[in-house]
């Protein structure tokens, strides 16, 4: 070997299933306080790494797109689209994140019951797979030399039906989730 050091690490499962608990704690916490009041004020969800948000179907108001570069759970700069919408609903609603801890995948799922409304949405997403629909899209070049800005898309209104999106980002200004759900599960993912 030279002299190269070869080093090996482990995971602490001790130390990482406090981490774990500590953090659903935490956000069982948040999460009962939003069912107590039935609204959460400007809630983020970052860091994490990616993120699944499925649902049947968002009408929205007030949209805006642009393409960005964006951290995630393996890159600094990963290109990525921003999504913003001004007012929308969701029905049946779903996010989700998988951990491999082992051999095993755990998957953390936040699902509602019934329509869930948000105001002040910010979206990042690397992937949008969805039936889409428009009202006065409009795709427009600007002269910048902030690549960022040299594209957007906006419309006054989107629906998107059948939807999952892989999400980086995820920010609301208000959210009302009505019958919302809180699973922590053991999932069989091959």
């Amino acid at each position: 070997m030279n002299g190269a050091v070869v080093m090996e690490s482990k995971t602490n499962k001790k130390v990482f299933w406090g981490a774990l608990a500590s953090g659903l704690l935490a956000l069982g916490i948040l999460l009962v306080s939003f069912g107590v009041s039935g609204v959460a004020y400007a809630v983020p969800i970052a860091g994490v790494g990616d993120f699944y948000v499925e649902f049947d179907k968002l009408e929205g108001k007030g949209y805006k797109f642009y393409p960005k570069l964006g951290e995630t759970s393996s890159s600094d700069a990963a290109p990525q689209g921003t999504n913003i919408i001004d007012t929308l609903t969701i029905d049946n609603l779903k996010l989700y994140k998988d951990f491999q801890v082992g051999g095993e995948w755990i998957r953390v799922k936040i699902q509602a019951s019934k329509p869930v409304q948000i105001s002040g949405l910010q979206h990042d997403a690397g992937l949008i797979e969805a039936n889409a629909k428009f009202q006065n899209l409009a795709l427009k070049e600007n002269n910048s030399t902030d690549w960022t800005k040299q594209f957007e898309q906006t419309s006054s209104t989107i629906t998107l039906e059948n939807a999952k999106l892989k999400t980086h980002y995820l920010f609301q200004e208000t959210i009302n989730m009505a019958g919302m759900k809180l699973t922590v599960e053991k999932i069989d993912k091959k």
